[in-house]
């Protein structure tokens, strides 16, 4: 039975009634119907072609040939659960270790990002016995109850809030780009909220963290911030987890993996992955040492996930590598991005209300100001700029606490001519509707209307 086709009126009608209304929208105000979509283009159902700026999950394009081909060959072949012997699960971990350092190399396979960042939490917590959690202001790492408690970005204006670590905001954090060390000094302030902690009786398991973190605003860290940080968390007898779920498989473009930018040296404990990894499928990872998955084979509790690392999950996987390879997507990232970043700071040079341009290979973002000396928020301006660049047909929302952050995480496909088109739209609207952009009350909100309740143990 071929499936039914609404009009968009209908589909609107029924997902009000029929899906829950804290699963949001993009464009609420009049959001897209997309029925179909090709590498870094999304069409809705009358074929008018959008330019996809966001989504980084369809990592190497949408509904790429070779992914859906890996995809239906295994299926129509098999698909069971990793009890069974199969080629694909060992082939795959083995390709993934040889992008990591070398301690890295146990592999757990689950089906999301929140899945991989709640059995991280496990294995660190099982490794050191201790319970509590560093993590950034303003960090997400997912949407289970364990990972909602380390994700300030969900609670930012909680009354009777947590401590969390200062996000090391270079633009408009404690230490700026003035400093002569921001790296160290955001990882002192890190060392001092150990030391309030143990002061307390307390106890570390880790540092959870984002590579770059992505809904903080896409905050790229000073140079020395992780190896300082994983210092002193080993030494309060943590370990130290890079959660890779947004950033990872080359989309910096210079390195595979985006805490690899902290140094070739610096490895870290634990790293999760999720994401890209599928290219809309849905496949997530955990890798670790042998240490810590020591210490988790020997608790005695066997770990099954139903469909973790199944052979059509691996297949694509799989696939989704070679086409990195074989496209050579990382740097199509580094030659890209350089374009786009280059073409959004000559737009930073007309514009005062652009107060900073920053971002590595195709993880960038551009934050609007209302001045370039107090560096208040401009979210209305934000929420309208991306409006109107939906009617100019071209996808991009916000980020950061104050949502005024502009995000870009497109398919890695993203092309010279993308950029052109997207900075040349945003220059005209800029231009042409700057007296519009100061409009109130059309943008999202910042990212505070959400409730959560404190959970024990503690998270810093």
């Amino acid at each position: 039975m071929a499936l039914q086709m609404f009009d968009k009126e209908r589909t609107l009608q029924m997902r009000q009634k029929l899906i829950g209304q804290s699963c949001r929208l993009f464009f609420s105000h009049e959001p897209l119907k997309i029925v179909k979509a090709r590498g870094q283009y999304l069409y809705d159902e009358n074929g008018t072609q959008y330019l996809d700026c966001i989504s980084n999950v369809q990592h190497v394009g949408h509904c790429h040939p070779s992914i859906t081909k890996a995809a239906t060959a295994q299926m129509e072949l098999l698909n069971a659960n990793s009890r069974f012997l199969h080629d694909n699960i060992v082939q795959y971990a083995e390709r993934l270790a040889n992008t990591l350092p070398q301690k890295l190399c146990v592999f757990y396979f689950v089906n999301s990002g929140s899945e991989a960042n709640d059995l991280a939490l496990r294995l660190a917590r099982q490794y050191t016995q201790n319970k509590d959690v560093v993590v950034l202001n303003h960090a997400y790492h997912g949407h289970l109850t364990s990972l909602i408690d380390i994700s300030p970005y969900k609670f930012w204006k909680l009354e009777g809030q947590k401590e969390w670590a200062p996000l090391p905001d270079t633009y408009r954090g404690l230490y700026r780009e003035g400093h002569p060390n921001p790296g160290q000094a955001y990882a002192d302030t890190v060392k001092n909220l150990i030391d309030e902690v143990q002061n307390r009786g307390r106890k570390i398991s880790c540092f959870f963290v984002e590579s770059l973190p992505s809904v903080g605003g896409h905050i790229i860290l000073p140079p020395g911030y992780f190896p300082k940080v994983a210092e002193y968390i080993r030494a309060a007898g943590g370990v130290f987890v890079a959660d890779e779920i947004q950033t990872g498989f080359g989309r910096v473009g210079s390195h595979f993996w985006a805490f690899q930018l902290q140094g070739e040296d610096f490895c870290p404990d634990i790293v999760t992955m999720g994401k890209p990894m599928g290219n809309g499928h849905p496949l997530a990872c955990v890798v670790t040492t042998k240490e810590i998955a020591g210490t988790f084979t020997a608790n005695g509790v066997e770990y099954f996930n139903t469909f973790g690392g199944n052979p059509v999950s691996c297949a694509i996987g799989l696939a989704v590598l070679d086409v990195i390879e074989k496209e050579d997507l990382r740097a199509n990232a580094v030659r890209v991005g350089s374009q786009l970043k280059k073409l959004l700071k000559q737009l930073q040079a007309k514009h005062t209300i652009i107060g900073d341009v920053r971002g590595v290979g195709l993880f960038l973002g551009f934050e609007l100001v209302k001045d370039r000396v107090a560096l208040t928020p401009a979210t209305e301006e934000a929420g309208l700029l991306v409006q109107r660049l939906k009617e100019r047909h071209i996808c991009l929302s916000t980020d950061g606490p104050w949502a005024n952050v502009i995000k870009f995480k497109p398919p890695m496909c993203f092309s010279m001519e993308d950029a052109e088109r997207v900075t040349e739209q945003i220059g005209f609207i800029l231009q042409v509707q700057l007296e519009q952009l100061k409009v109130k009350g059309l943008a999202q909100g910042p990212n505070s209307g959400n409730l959560a309740v404190g959970l024990e143990p503690a998270t810093f």
